[in-house]
């Protein structure tokens, strides 16, 4: 390290395991980073992704100042000034001619890994007052969402298995050994399951691939993709008529148990072995063994929830945790309380009693074109090219895409991109790069590096296997000619709603004082507020108005964070049911329960296709980066030696793949970790379309999963697409 390096702490913003990271940086340039051995949470722990910190911060593809569309359709750079005066002459005008529903927002993954992408969108969707709202939720994670609003009336109400203390944990869906874990914050995912083996407990892993999680596990049981729900029902359906389910304390706060039992009553483990590829036995000794483990967790994720039946399986998740009497206990799956959530500081978590809340709806609203219903606000985002290239009254010919890809990441990116292309009116992208979609906009507002931003997890908190808290400050200035994330949006906020050339500290001061008027807090407290920004002051407000009343200055004053104590039981604390109680057969529930039936009787097509993740990429947002290309982090169609010797496919070579929504190319990998009956390709690729300036990517364009999908089957209840268990065909290119 040389005489003018330093080093700074920075949480790591590249995925959902929040590691703590220490940076070090020669002048304004961050040259390396290791893992933080003092950071409270991740204790040392980093990934490949976390490494490449550097790599990403200093990528030269990063835009650095806004591009606007010129009289020539081309994209050019321009002043910051010019780029939201074209936003404020063009979107309140279009607005006022069409109404808001002619405008559609699109957020994407990376949001929830920004300070400013979670403190500003509501804003601005307040501001627009528009329903089109679409985000990556509906390719990933709203099943449980949606399963999690029906059982406990509270959309954000997920519970986390207690990975630190279970004595068996069963993961359905997930390979947490290279995703790093999803809806379930734990840094060193894999270090935390070792502990688990080393303390004598057991490791049951549901996936039709050996993935690297299900190679650690004391079980793996290859499960036919798409099957998840099924084989959830039979494990509940065993509990209950082998009179195993003990519910235990959780009993007083149940509504339905006993029409639970006569709704699960098909699905015999005999009844679902041929549908799942796995036999009754197994079946039936899965479940015994979760009864009789001393505490247990069922956790699920992607695999299960990007299914045609994603919100039953995420709902027999937390099905299976209550009726093991393992749901709201230690070593069992509890509900984190983040520093940030919306909880009384008079009582002390638990002590709340049961009262009657305002429940949780589906189908408040639906798409105007195939009448989707919204889930939690959304609609499914596989529907957004139709609502813009569908003439008709409220058609969207505006769009706001706030670090979204979905060229990429939605199903049939060859009609959303020829819909961006030739069916709006006006596109605003805020993104760090011209991507796939962001290359259709007419602005496109670049926010600054990570390095140059600061960093709280308001999101991953509440998803936390421990409750803590941790924020870091901009480990280097601000590079000139560059503007804060939390700029860029509240100017767009300003820019859309007639408010263009007020001060951007006026959002934040709306934003505080709605804060303090919806808790029903003294406005005086405003002025108390400590920070050097206006996220900062909003930060440190919903910090004191959280459960530990604690404040920006004690979070600055502990760089590695504040350990606030293990999961600890929260109910009914949390539950915002109508009944008061944890509702386990909702109506929506029951309503699609013979959709799951008539599953049963279902005849597996030759070949389908699944999904997988890379360790060193996330989605299609990090392909950019040199040091995490190469290796395993490749775009190949993973397929049985079987099912390549009988289509004549040999190692390496080019697949031709064909579903309902076109054709692509991959190179063909024959590996026995996949089933015979089964092949994968991963999620994020195709950088291959023409005027994007992300020149790494390009270099390793890989192929385009969702274009095999034409976006029309999804998951009812949740509006998610189904990316798993596609019938493909597979036949060597010509």
């Amino acid at each position: 390290m040389s005489h003018d390096s330093r080093t700074a702490p920075r949480i790591c913003p590249l995925c959902e395991a929040t590691c703590g990271l220490t940076l070090t940086i020669e002048g304004t340039t961050v040259t390396g980073a290791r893992g933080d051995r003092d950071d409270i949470f991740s204790r040392g722990f980093i990934c490949p992704k976390g490494a490449s910190f550097g790599g990403l911060d200093a990528d030269p593809d990063r835009l650095r100042v806004p591009l606007v569309r010129g009289d020539d359709g081309e994209l050019r750079e321009a002043a910051w000034g010019e780029a939201f005066d074209l936003i404020a002459a063009r979107m309140p005008d279009l607005v006022k001619a069409h109404g808001p529903q002619a405008v559609g927002v699109v957020l994407g993954n990376p949001n929830v890994h920004t300070m400013a992408g979670f403190l500003y969108p509501p804003l601005l969707l307040g501001a627009l007052r528009t329903r089109n709202v679409f985000t990556a939720s509906t390719l990933d994670q709203m099943p449980k969402h949606v399963s999690s609003g029906l059982l406990f009336g509270d959309a954000h109400a997920i519970p986390v298995p207690d990975l630190d203390r279970t004595d068996h944990l069963l993961l359905i869906g997930a390979n947490p050994l290279e995703s790093n874990g999803s809806l379930c914050t734990a840094p060193d995912f894999p270090g935390r399951l070792k502990a688990l083996r080393r303390r004598g407990g057991t490791l049951t892993v549901i996936d039709p691939r050996r993935t690297r999680t299900a190679r650690l596990a004391d079980r793996h049981v290859a499960i036919r993709p798409g099957a998840d729900a099924l084989l959830l029902a039979a494990l509940a359906h065993t509990l209950i008529d082998e009179k195993l389910a003990d519910p235990g304390p959780l009993a007083e706060h149940l509504e339905g148990l006993g029409e639970l039992a006569a709704a699960l009553a098909d699905f015999t483990p005999e009844a679902v072995a041929a549908a799942c590829d796995v036999d009754a036995d197994t079946i039936t000794a899965i479940a015994r063994e979760l009864a009789a483990a001393p505490t247990a967790a069922v956790y699920g994720r992607i695999g299960s929830c990007t299914v045609e039946h994603g919100t039953l399986a995420s709902w027999l998740v937390d099905i299976l945790n209550i009726l093991t009497g393992n749901l709201d206990r230690p070593g069992g799956a509890l509900f984190p309380l983040s520093a940030t959530a919306r909880a009384p500081r008079a009582a002390e978590p638990g002590t709340r009693k049961a009262a009657p809340g305002k429940g949780f709806a589906l189908g408040r609203w639906s798409s105007r074109v195939s009448g989707h219903p919204e889930a939690k606000g959304e609609l499914p985002i596989a529907a957004l090219a139709e609502e813009i290239d569908t003439p008709g009254e409220d058609r969207i010919r505006a769009l706001v895409v706030i670090a979204a890809n979905p060229v990429l990441s939605a199903p049939d990116g060859d009609r959303l991109d020829a819909a961006l292309a030739d069916g709006l009116d006006f596109m605003v992208s805020v993104d760090p790069y011209l991507n796939e979609t962001s290359r259709r906009a007419d602005v496109v507002l670049p926010p600054p590096p990570p390095s140059q931003s600061a960093h709280f997890d308001f999101a991953f908190n509440n998803f936390a296997v421990h409750n803590q808290v941790r924020y870091t400050r901009a480990a280097v200035p601000l590079e000139y000619g560059r503007m804060d994330e939390s700029e860029i949006h509240a100017r767009l906020i300003l820019a859309v709603s007639g408010m263009h050339g007020a001060p951007p500290s006026a959002v934040d001061d709306l934003a505080v004082d709605t804060a303090l008027t919806r808790a029903g807090a003294p406005k005086e407290l405003a002025a108390g507020l400590t920070g050097e920004s206006g996220p900062e002051r909003r930060l440190d407000l919903m910090l004191r108005l959280g459960p530990y009343g604690l404040t920006l200055e004690q979070l600055l004053a502990n760089p590695h964070g504040i350990d606030l104590g293990p999961l600890k039981p929260r109910l009914p604390e949390v539950l915002r049911t109508r009944s008061g109680r944890v509702e386990l057969l909702p109506d929506p529930i029951a309503a699609d329960l013979p959709r799951l039936r008539r599953a049963l009787g279902d005849r597996p097509a030759p070949l389908v296709l699944v999904g997988r993740r890379h360790l060193r990429s996330n989605n299609s947002w990090m392909h950019n980066v040199g040091s995490l290309t190469g290796g395993s982090n490749v775009c190949t169609l993973q397929i049985h030696p079987d099912d390549a010797a009988r289509l004549g496919l040999a190692d390496g070579d080019t697949a031709r793949i064909e579903s309902s929504g076109g054709g692509i190319e991959a190179p063909a990998e024959i590996t026995d970790t996949v089933c015979s009956g089964v092949v994968s390709l991963p999620h994020g690729w195709g950088h291959s379309r023409p005027g994007t300036r992300m020149s790494v990517a390009a270099a390793h364009p890989g192929a385009n999963v969702n274009q095999l999908l034409d976006g029309t089957l999804l998951d009812p209840l949740s509006g998610t697409a189904v990316l798993n268990a596609i019938p493909v065909s597979v036949t060597p290119a010509h």
